[in-house]
């Protein structure tokens, strides 16, 4: 009886130490197709995780995971093909946070035309945004655009005041271009009725738009942040089709 034990507790042994190459000549191989998709990255560790066929990667001063041939990696939270480098994640999140462009609240937007206005933008600004400013610049140089302008002050309590006086012009155009173009403060009381100003802000946040500026395409698509003119272009041509 005892010599069975015996043989059985050095078969189990066997296995455990067949397992343990296993796994470390597994480690290695992921170590090796990482070098190999990322030369320029050092990696210090490669360890196996409770997901099977998961191994956790440490490298760069980030940890990483990825499959053992190293085709797809989880970076902080964002899944990643490795072969094209394209970003999963985001591109499942553009998806995800579409807004049907003709679910906007355009009524509470104003409008810009430009041309003959066959590109569409809708547009979440705060007037104090300077990343709007900039981005300003370049969207004045793109033609054959409507642009749907929604004042969106999440900034500062001066951002809900200039975005009221802009809402109460008579040119809402011609004020928010100033201000946002050359810097001339929009002198009109903001005393009118700004129920759409607070209702854009209210709207924003049930779709989680968390920064200005948001852009909204023409198939629904969402674009945060500034971007350059010829890549607006590019995006806006896309998404008509």
């Amino acid at each position: 009886m005892r010599g069975r034990i015996l043989r059985v507790i050095a078969t189990v042994c066997l296995v455990a130490g067949m397992l343990s190459a296993a796994a470390q000549a597994s480690e290695a191989e992921v170590r090796k197709n990482m070098q190999a998709r990322y030369p320029g990255i050092v990696v210090e560790s490669v360890a196996r995780t409770p997901l099977p066929g998961i191994y956790e990667v440490y490298a760069g001063g980030i940890v990483l995971y990825a499959d053992e041939k190293v085709n797809y990696l989880i970076a902080e939270g964002r899944l990643v093909d490795a072969n094209t480098k394209t970003d999963l994640t985001a591109e499942r999140l553009r998806k995800l946070r579409a807004i049907p462009f003709n679910a906007l609240p355009l009524n509470q937007s104003f409008t810009i035309v430009r041309g003959n206005g066959k590109r569409k933008l809708a547009y979440f600004a705060d007037p104090n945004c300077g990343y709007c400013k900039r981005f300003e610049q370049d969207l004045s140089t793109v033609n054959d655009i409507t642009i749907h302008v929604f004042l969106y002050p999440i900034l500062s309590q001066d951002s809900v005041d200039k975005s009221r006086a802009v809402w109460c012009s008579k040119d809402r155009v011609k004020v928010w271009n100033d201000w946002m173009q050359k810097g001339v403060a929009p002198t009109t009381a903001g005393t009118c009725d700004t129920t759409p100003v607070d209702k854009v802000v209210q709207y924003g946040r049930e779709k989680g738009i968390q920064g200005t500026p948001t852009l909204i395409l023409a198939d629904g698509s969402r674009v945060p942040g500034a971007i350059g003119a010829a890549d607006l272009v590019k995006l806006m041509d896309e998404a008509a089709k």
